[in-house]
């Protein structure tokens, strides 16, 4: 606790407090001197206040204080009647400050400074006890630079062991990424395939039958080859992220394709029964990429949560529009006249709903809707619309990570 807390006080955020505690010892020192050696003339309580005065100065420009300082003590030392001992500790706390803080061609610059106005102040004495003046040399100069180079070392072995705690972090989520997309090539990919593969045989064998049925193995063909060359993409940005950045900028669509596969997802949901009005502005084939894959698979989710929940007779709405770069989106529906009975009718119903909005289906489907859309800086608004429900958002211009 003790070296957590000195660890802090140390830090660049606090040094307003450590310069301010060092103006007030200094008041304190010089209300309170215990061993005074004599009464301060004007000239040193100027220069004890020109001391005081600069220590606010080293917290925004520490070069320019500890010159300051140093300047202050060399000239009390010189003129002064007492011993400078305010000017004197406040010049080498600004080395300090500097060495802390500053790159190390200004520290060199600092510590001459003090250096020089130390000489300044002990140039009567230098020749006759020249050991009692190297050894104030070294606790005046050598001191504040000891203990600001030893906590910079400790600042830097800091931020290495960060860093090697991030590489580590990194090289578990590619390991991670890594056993995820293994597992989806050889479980989820090769199922898929292969129900893929067994469709187009039944497809080749029921040609002649009836076109409803010709139609249906259509649509399940087309769905099973999106969904593999969807899982396909997935497989290579796990295993190299590098591909699409951060891995968050995974489109299996190209952007400007984005109004034919709204379109199509809109289609493809009629076909189960829905009932769709769609309004898709054009302008969503400008969007970047990331906001276009959102608003894609947004428009996907509702639609299945409007049949899963509504019933496939319901009749949704699906509204797509772009209002100064935003993407304001919006899924409703009318509650499903035909939906499967639920005990306490409609306002159960709309409960079952708002449990699933909450709580999360067992695909987390909406859960995972809300997590995109916070990613990129929208909130995710769902609640009754009358007999039915609403899912809106708003994804701001240029919101992308």
């Amino acid at each position: 606790m003790v070296t957590r807390w000195v660890s802090r006080l140390f830090d660049d955020r606090y040094a307003w407090l450590r310069l301010t505690l060092l103006a007030l010892s200094g008041i304190g020192y010089l209300l309170l001197r215990p061993h005074a050696d004599g009464p301060y003339a004007p000239v040193d309580w100027a220069f004890a206040a020109a001391a005081l005065a600069i220590c606010p100065l080293g917290v925004r420009w520490p070069l320019a204080a500890a010159l300051a300082s140093a300047l202050v003590f060399g000239l009390a030392g010189w003129f002064g009647q007492v011993e400078p001992v305010v000017p004197q500790v406040g010049a080498t706390w600004a080395v300090l400050e500097l060495t802390l803080r500053v790159p190390t061609r200004q520290v060199a610059v600092g510590l001459a400074a003090l250096l020089a106005g130390y000489v300044v102040d002990s140039f009567d004495g230098t020749p006759v006890g020249l050991p009692t003046w190297l050894y104030g040399v070294a606790l005046t100069v050598g001191v504040p630079l000891l203990i600001g180079l030893n906590i910079r070392a400790a600042r830097q072995l800091a931020r290495q062991a960060d860093q090697r705690v991030a590489v580590e972090a990194l090289a578990a989520r590619a390991s991670e990424r890594a056993a995820i997309a293994r597992e989806l090539h050889d479980l989820v990919a090769h199922h898929v395939a292969s129900m893929v593969l067994r469709v187009g045989v039944a497809r080749h064998v029921l040609a002649g039958s009836d076109p409803r049925v010709g139609e249906v193995f259509d649509d399940l063909h087309a769905s099973g080859s999106a969904a593999l060359a969807d899982l396909r993409r997935l497989v290579a940005v796990l295993r190299n992220p590098a591909t699409v950045g951060d891995g968050s900028g995974y489109v299996p669509i190209d952007p400007g394709a984005l109004p034919e596969a709204l379109a199509e997802t809109v289609d493809r949901a009629v076909r189960t029964g829905l009932t769709v009005e769609a309004t898709i502005d054009p302008e969503v084939a400008t969007l970047d990429a990331v906001r276009g894959l959102a608003v894609l698979r947004l428009t996907q989710e509702g639609l299945a949560n409007v049949s899963r929940h509504a019933g496939p007779t319901a009749r949704a709405r699906v509204s797509v529009r772009m209002r100064d770069g935003a993407v304001h989106w919006e899924v409703s529906d009318d509650g499903g006249a035909d939906a499967p009975a639920r005990p306490g009718g409609d306002g159960a119903r709309r409960g079952v709903r708002r449990a699933a909005t909450e709580n999360g289906e067992p695909g987390h489907g909406l859960t995972g809707m809300r997590e995109r859309v916070e990613l990129l800086g929208g909130t995710l608004v769902a609640g009754p619309d009358g007999a039915g429900w609403r899912l809106r958002t708003v994804l701001p211009a240029g919101a992308t990570r």
